[in-house]
């Protein structure tokens, strides 16, 4: 083990009771996508008084935290933690339960801030200290709105990646047992458009629905037939999942509404197999239409594209997933999830990659990502506070023996 290897150990342990206590506070305080001023003046705060030079994103959501040189023309390694809650009502009997009604942590965001806070004021304190042999080029991008999949491309416009090389990211895992490593090449999450539904009809009496156009029981159809007819549009052997989320109409029982609402999510890994659901959308909402005599309009939200992990990427958190907690805490990710990952906009930037992050132990953990119960084993932010400052130091060294392979004068002793 070199010697920056054995005090970055001792940085992230002596850090750990200060990072649970940030967790805890965020999870305490949770703030929905869009409205993450606290967190991220938390975040600012923080990594301000470590040395960093911090910026606020836009309207006072998300953190740029640089360490970097100022006559440096190395590229920077970014790490990047994404800050927003959601709309559930945390149930958990734990001290840090939320204290926000309807809100909570239940996707592991607050742990994501304090793994690559954590991260970061690692690598500042080695390289106070004397203890790295290079001078670190940083950047920790702290994105707001995730869950809504805009606060990547938000960052990005402000130049969250201006300069930068490579990135990684972490999620944390409830499927994964504490001290193991999801890694994967290639497509890591899915392809996600949310797709929406506006079932206009005729409103009437219930007594009376010959004399109206229901848009309730078009609205069913449509459901049915899309449920139905859509998996058998593609392949069978290419991944495609379409599900509605939300349905709205009416307000009386005895009212035939006139029109109905609906919205839903596609998922899907290929882009061709993507465009061939969506048409196949829009020709089952036309032919419902004409069946019912209602009109539907389909129209698209938020769209993302997929994670694709870069196998250097992959292959640097490999290495320092072996050198923090050994060969055996590695496991290969056979199949992309078919969740979504709004990181997909930065993969599409720059070389970069996620990886998975076991949370869950005898003790805490294991209830499902965006469930009531979600919670975390907090060892899981030692070690991914650990493993991302690693692999940050390796990318940083390897970048900096480079530079003075090709400078004649880095050479001389």
């Amino acid at each position: 083990m070199t010697s920056w290897q054995s005090q970055l150990r001792n940085s992230i342990d002596r850090q750990f009771d200060g990072l649970v206590e940030l967790r805890r506070h965020l999870h305490r305080y949770p703030e929905l996508s869009g409205k993450e001023n606290q967190t991220s003046f938390r975040v600012y705060q923080e990594l301000g008084d470590r040395g960093f030079k911090v910026s606020l994103g836009p309207e006072g959501c998300g953190v740029i935290a640089d360490l970097t040189p100022d006559d440096s023309h190395r590229g920077i390694f970014g790490i990047r933690a994404d800050l927003d809650a959601l709309q559930i009502q945390d149930e958990k009997n734990v001290a840090y339960k939320s204290q926000c009604a309807g809100v909570m942590h239940a996707c592991g965001h607050d742990a994501h801030t304090t793994i690559v806070l954590g991260a970061l004021s690692a690598i500042a304190e080695l390289h106070e200290d004397g203890s790295l042999p290079f001078t670190p080029s940083v950047r920790g991008v702290f994105q707001p709105a995730e869950e809504i999949c805009v606060g990547a491309k938000q960052m990005i416009e402000v130049g969250a990646l201006d300069g930068v090389e490579a990135m990684i990211a972490t999620h944390v895992d409830p499927t994964r047992r504490l001290g193991k490593i999801g890694l994967r090449e290639g497509i890591f999450t899915a392809n996600c458009d949310e797709v929406r539904f506006k079932v206009k009809g005729r409103g009437g009496h219930a007594a009376r629905p010959h004399q109206a156009l229901d848009p309730i029981s078009s609205a069913a159809q449509l459901i049915h037939s899309l449920y139905l007819q859509l998996p058998r549009s593609v392949d069978s052997l290419d991944s495609m999942v379409f599900t509605i989320g939300t349905i709205n109409g009416g307000q009386n029982a005895n009212v035939i509404p006139d029109h109905v609402s609906l919205k839903g999510t596609l998922r899907t890994l290929d882009r061709k197999v993507r465009e061939q659901a969506i048409q196949q959308i829009e020709r089952i909402a036309d032919s419902v239409a004409r069946g019912s005599q209602t009109e539907i309009e389909v129209t698209y939200g938020v769209s993302a594209y997929a994670v694709k992990n870069h196998p250097t990427l992959v292959n640097l958190l490999e290495t320092s997933t072996t050198d923090v907690l050994g060969q055996s805490a590695i496991q290969r990710i056979a199949r992309p999830s078919m969740g979504s990952e709004d990181f997909a906009f930065f993969t599409s930037e720059v070389p970069a990659a996620m990886f998975r992050l076991g949370c869950t132990s005898e003790h805490a953990g294991g209830a499902g990502l965006h469930t009531s119960q979600f919670d975390i084993d907090e060892e899981a932010i030692r070690i991914g506070a650990h493993v991302m400052a690693h692999a940050a130091i390796v990318w940083m060294e390897r970048q900096s023996s480079s530079d003075s392979a090709s400078d004649p004068t880095a050479q001389v002793t």
